[in-house]
């Protein structure tokens, strides 16, 4: 770690004088992670917003990569390839992807089952901003999988003038990405499309990669009141899995880059449309209706030590979401009210076969949840400082599970309420002290009452709740310099999770606790901006069968720091240092193992600025470290690794017409 942060102070020291910059750090700023616009500093949580200009400015390829210098964010690469990321939002560890809630412009992309989040449905380069909201705060307005947080993507809309946005990078393993968006408006009507192409060989042997994007969105002002808004996407990808290497085989001389899994691989085709309208009423109240569907095919096959599975699963997805959101004053006080509800219905047909030690058995199902939430929330100002808010849901889900094989029929349904309150204190116009509660849930994915191993039915599991309490503090100390604090704990209930001895998903038989503090700071000096976060977390199990121990995948220690830095007139230098610290291996919920080791990494990024654009030079771990963000104890009881890759290069160059 002494090498990253040597090398960002040195440069710092060569780029920087003393004196302060009269620009801003934090401009007012709205967010809408919370389903309705709001000033950054009246939210009652934890709170980041990544701006265009900080994508821009970014050395990231993909979405999960610009997460990770987010205090309290946590991202692992699991293959290597940049195909498959986890991203753990306070400290859920293996649990993290279906605790974490994904939004791309208000629409839900968590699937229903364990797939979870897809992040190559996201190209970078067509999103505008990101606004994360960590805690559990958005299970009120969302529902399910917020336990974590919630993160809302925001893409590129039409402007005033028609563009052509233009990108092209070539980069290690083979890597060629190319992009091309269109916007452009007419009247009352504004319109984009985008396509992105990818392929890479990958890092390892069998990592290799294709995937291909369409995207389409329209927007209407159909009159002063009312508008219209369509947008839809496609997505191919035809991926291999490189699969663990346990430490044995590295041990005997196997490379870093080898596979044993030579014929792991994954297909999968995505698409979705979306569409809603807005109807302004008096004031700033308006009344909004939101619908999508989106169809989900999967083909795939994976070797583990104790058997195979070969499958295809095939998801369809339909939600409308209507809402009012009220802006009225109250005895002379400003407030807000947003009343709404939600409906999603998905089906998944599922053909899998498996040999499990040997046994082989084959089975094809229908699984099918439909979900129904009502919630409202409110937030009131007292004073000119002081804000109160709170927020009630109620939640169904109903549960069906078909065999084809047979036609037996079983089902099953779930019931939750939830509530939250929070306060808020403006210091002054960008600086806020906050106190907040919610209570969570996340109910089991459709495939996590299946078993892929044995090909039966598992209805025994339960919702898991959770109660979330946090104090925090953002402070724009001066023009140039933003302090962020926060203190957290969940408490987590019935925690659903797979238990490696059982070869099942189980609720957990005792409490698990997760508290800890995320920090950050930002400061600009002249024409150098810094950053920097430290998140420390305390994850343990109370109670039951793992009494006393660590969440697996979750490190106490995670420590960023940035830099970005005008060295001349048009050329900009961003460096970031990641310190990941030490923790239990996945599965490893005895701790009966020693930790799986701390690593760190440099990215760093070269940009010459030209009048419509940019070339680039990126270099990942630019320190070349050997490292393994994801690690397995495997049914055996031997740790398996999947190996991160080394020093790495990408040129790329976009522009505007």
């Amino acid at each position: 770690m002494k090498q990253f942060v040597a090398v960002l102070l040195a440069t710092t020291f060569l780029t920087t004088g003393t004196a302060f910059a009269e620009d801003a750090i934090l401009a007012p700023v709205v967010v809408t992670a919370t389903r309705h616009a709001e000033e950054l500093a009246s939210v009652p949580a934890a709170v980041t917003v990544i701006s265009k200009t900080d994508i821009e400015q970014s050395a990231a390829n993909t979405v999960p990569e610009l997460l990770r210098n987010i205090p309290g964010v946590l991202v692992n690469d699991i293959s290597g390839s940049k195909r498959y990321y986890t991203v753990d939002l306070r400290g859920f560890g293996e649990t993290a992807a279906l605790n974490t809630l994904v939004m791309v412009d208000g629409r839900r992309i968590n699937q229903a089952d364990l797939s979870g989040v897809d992040w190559t449905l996201i190209p970078l380069e067509q999103v505008e901003r990101i606004e994360i909201v960590r805690g559990g705060r958005g299970s009120i307005m969302y529902g399910d999988n917020a336990a974590g947080g919630t993160i809302n993507i925001i893409t590129k809309g039409g402007g005033k003038e028609p563009l052509i946005n233009t990108a092209l990078s070539l980069g290690s393993y083979k890597t060629f990405q190319a992009s091309v968006a269109a916007t452009g408006t007419m009247d009352n009507l504004s319109l984009t499309l985008n396509s992105n192409y990818l392929t890479s060989d990958g890092y390892r042997d069998n990592s290799d990669s294709i995937s291909k994007n369409l995207g389409m969105g329209i927007n209407y002002d159909a009159t002063e009141k009312l508008s219209l808004r369509l947008k839809t996407g496609y997505h191919w990808d035809d991926t291999h899995l490189p699969g663990a290497l346990s430490q044995s085989d590295l041990a005997s001389g196997v490379p870093r880059t080898a596979t044993l899994s030579p014929d792991d691989f994954t297909k999968i085709e995505d698409w979705y449309l979306q569409g809603g309208s807005t109807l302004y009423l008096s004031g700033d109240s308006y009344v909004d209706l939101g619908l999508s569907t989106r169809s989900r095919s999967t083909d795939f096959f994976s070797f583990f030590s104790a058997g195979t599975y070969t499958g295809a699963t095939d998801i369809k997805t339909f939600a409308v979401a209507p809402k009012v959101i009220i802006n009225e004053p109250v005895w002379g006080h400003t407030s807000q009210l947003v009343l709404g509800t939600d409906f999603e219905k998905n089906t998944e047909n599922l053909r899998n076969e498996s040999v499990f030690f040997g046994s082989p058995s084959v089975a094809s199902y229908k699984l099918r949840k439909i979900s129904r939430g009502y919630y409202g929330h409110a937030e009131i100002s007292l004073t000119d400082s002081l804000a109160v808010s709170g927020g009630l849901r109620r939640d169904q889900a109903d549960f069906s599970f078909t065999s084809k094989d047979s036609g037996a029929l079983e089902s099953t349904e779930f019931d939750e309420a939830l509530y939250t309150v929070g306060l808020t204190y403006r210091l002054a116009e960008d600086s806020s002290v906050y106190a907040s509660y919610a209570k969570s849930y996340r109910y089991p994915v459709l495939d996590e009452m299946y078993s892929f191993f044995s090909n039966t039915l598992n209805k025994g599991l339960s919702p898991q709740t959770a109660d979330d309490i946090e104090i925090g503090l953002r402070q724009q100390i001066n023009p140039s310099l933003l302090v962020t604090a926060n203190l957290f704990r969940i408490e987590t209930k019935d925690e659903i999770f797979y238990n490696p001895y059982s070869f099942a998903n189980e609720n957990l038989d005792g409490h698990s606790i997760r508290q800890g503090i995320e920090l950050s700071v930002k400061q600009r000096v002249r024409s150098v901006l810094l950053t920097g976060s430290y998140t420390y977390r305390d994850s343990e199990i109370d109670g039951g069968q793992f009494d006393g121990n660590n969440v697996p995948n979750v490190p106490q220690h995670q420590l960023t720091l940035g830099m970005q830095t005008d060295i001349f007139h048009n050329v900009q230098l961003n460096l970031d240092g990641n310190y990941i610290g030490k923790r239990q291996f996945i599965s490893d919920f005895d701790n009966s193992h020693d930790k799986q080791d701390e690593y760190y990494y440099l990215t760093g990024k070269l940009t010459y600025l030209l009048a419509r654009g940019s070339v680039y030079l990126a270099v990942k771990n630019l320190l070349d470290q050997k490292y393994s963000e994801y690690g397995v104890i495997d049914w055996a009881g031997e740790k398996n690794f999947y190996p991160s890759p080394g020093i790495n290069f990408q040129l790329g160059a976009n522009w505007q017409f």
